[in-house]
This record gives C-alpha cells, sequence and structure tokens, in this order.
C-alpha cells in the first residue's frame, strides 16, 4: 500500500518532455515555480500516516527531484514515518546534482527511469532539458548504485522504433551490468495515452527483448494485473484532476472509484467533460481540456 505525495500538485513541472508521457506536453524546466511549503506536506502525510501504509511515495506532476526543497523534506518524513519505507520516482538527471545525489541516499528505495543510452534517442525520447548530458547521468547513475544501501529499482519504457532495437538494447544491457545492488529492473511500454503520437510495443516484443538482457539481471516485465481494489468517493473535481493526471481504464476506475463516482464519473461523459481515447485494444478516460492539449501538439 503507496501514499503518494505530489511535490508538484498545481501543473507540470518537468526537466523532461518525453514522448510518452501521460500528462500533457509542457515546455522542459529546470526548477519549480509553484513550491509547497516542507510543513503543508508533512502536515498532510500526518492526517494519512498510518500502519496500513507500507511505503511513502515522492512523486510529482513532473518531475520529484526539482523540487528545490527535498533534502529537508526527506528528513522531516523520515522523522515521523516510523516502519514506513521510503521511495521515490525519478528520471534520474538530478544525480548530477551532488545535493540531490545525497539526499536520495537518505531514502529506503529509490526508482531511476533510464530510457536509453545513446545520446541521439535519449533526446528522442525523452527530450530533456537543455545542457541535460545523459553520459553524464549514465554515470551518475552507476556511482549511485554503488553508494546507495537501500532497495534500487530501474525502468525502462520502450518506444516503437526508438529505443526498441537491438543495438539500443544492447547498451541498456552493458549498462546495467556495471550497476550493482539492483533489485529489479522492470521493462514497459505505453499503456496510456501518450504526449505525443508514438506507439509502445506488444507484450511477446517485451518478452523478446527480456530474453536479450543478461540472464544476471533482475529482469521483470511490468503489469497493473495484481493491483488491490480501493474504492472510494471522489467529488467531480477530484475525478477530473485524477484522470488529467493519469488517464484511466474501467478496470482502473472500478478498483479506484466507488458506485457514486462512477454514476457521476458517467455524468461527466455524457456532459463531454471527460471523454475516451483508444489506446492498443485498452479505453481510457481523459478530459477534455487533456486531450485537446495533447491533439494540438
Amino acid at each position: 500500500m503507496s501514499l503518494g505525495i505530489d511535490l508538484s500538485p498545481a501543473f507540470k513541472q518537468c526537466n523532461f518532455d518525453c514522448l510518452y508521457c501521460e500528462l500533457a506536453p509542457a515546455a522542459t524546466v529546470d526548477a519549480q515555480k509553484d513550491i509547497l511549503e516542507v510543513k503543508t506536506i508533512i502536515g498532510e502525510l500526518k492526517k494519512h500516516l498510518d500502519d496500513k501504509i507500507d511505503v511513502i511515495t515522492l512523486t510529482a506532476n513532473g518531475e520529484p527531484t526539482l523540487y528545490p526543497k527535498l533534502g529537508e523534506l526527506i528528513d522531516a518524513i523520515n522523522e515521523i514515518k516510523n516502519t514506513t519505507q521510503t521511495l521515490i520516482l525519478t528520471n534520474s538527471a538530478n544525480l548530477v546534482d551532488d545535493k540531490i545525489y545525497n539526499s536520495l541516499l537518505k531514502l529506503d528505495q529509490v526508482k531511476l527511469s533510464l530510457d536509453a543510452i545513446s545520446s541521439d534517442i535519449f533526446k528522442k525520447i525523452d527530450r530533456p532539458h537543455l545542457n541535460i548530458n545523459v553520459d553524464e547521468v549514465i554515470q551518475k547513475v552507476i556511482e549511485f548504485s554503488k553508494e546507495f544501501k537501500g532497495k534500487l529499482f530501474i525502468e525502462i519504457l520502450f518506444v516503437h522504433e526508438l529505443n526498441d532495437s537491438n543495438k539500443e538494447v544492447k547498451k541498456l544491457n552493458d549498462t546495467l551490468l556495471k550497476l550493482q545492488n539492483i533489485q529489479r529492473v522492470d521493462l514497459g511500454s505505453i499503456d496510456r495515452p501518450p504526449a505525443y503520437p508514438v506507439v509502445g510495443i506488444s507484450y511477446k516484443e517485451l518478452h523478446d527483448i527480456s530474453l536479450m538482457f543478461d540472464s544476471s539481471l533482475p529482469i521483470h516485465i511490468a503489469s497493473r494485473i495484481h493491483a488491490e481494489p480501493n474504492n472510494k468517493y471522489y467529488s467531480d473535481e477530484e475525478i477530473i484532476n485524477t484522470l488529467d493526471k493519469r488517464p484511466l481504464t474501467i478496470d482502473d476506475i472500478n478498483l479506484l472509484f466507488d458506485e457514486d463516482t462512477k454514476t457521476r464519473l458517467d455524468s461527466l461523459i455524457k456532459d463531454e467533460k471527460i471523454v475516451k481515447k483508444i489506446v492498443g485494444n485498452l479505453v481510457f478516460f481523459i478530459p477534455q481540456n487533456n486531450f485537446q492539449r495533447k491533439r494540438q501538439k
């Protein structure tokens, strides 16, 4: 059971503008402009943290390591978390900043994204902010894996005809073999409406790629199949906000929403405030405004 903390709830603030992002396209930034106070976050965390929570997950409507008070926040969380684990989901780019690097060392779990090794492919798929150098990022990922004492996970998301070539997979494999103490390498592909007109690869293709990695690596094909139901009430505003940040399938909705919320979702669909988008063989629900922003890009 994960309790997520969104460090950029107002709008997307990210140093990448990934082709596959489930959020609408946005210009990259190297610093947050809209900032939450640590005491505000800790106050909300205290309201919701209990012994049912296994992990506190630091994430963002964008990149969480852009949060300027990250080290202070992690220290404050560590003071109240008791036995609950802490986790951050990051695109890895800010590991080149020593302050952020050292802050992440204080977490229990870290999940680093690493979509490409070749500079040209990295720039195409992740669309990084100016002056982010993939070679420098990779070096820091390697160093971090050797120094971090917690659980380290790597995530690779494959996009059709971008980073799924044999050549790029071999480079990814060679890089992963330089890392130490990896708990798991998650291989995935696009399964939600992407920011740009790109497509994912099939499960079979993911499986074939998984066989290309060295047998010593803890490769895992990511799946949402085993999610547990958590049916709760959402207001109309919360429905739209949730779908804006993370488009959902009907299976996701059945896991998340209670019956009253699903009834009001139907009303929002009839009013065309929520629309359907097909990705592969899945139907996703997405706010009309989000859908229009993606189409315009």
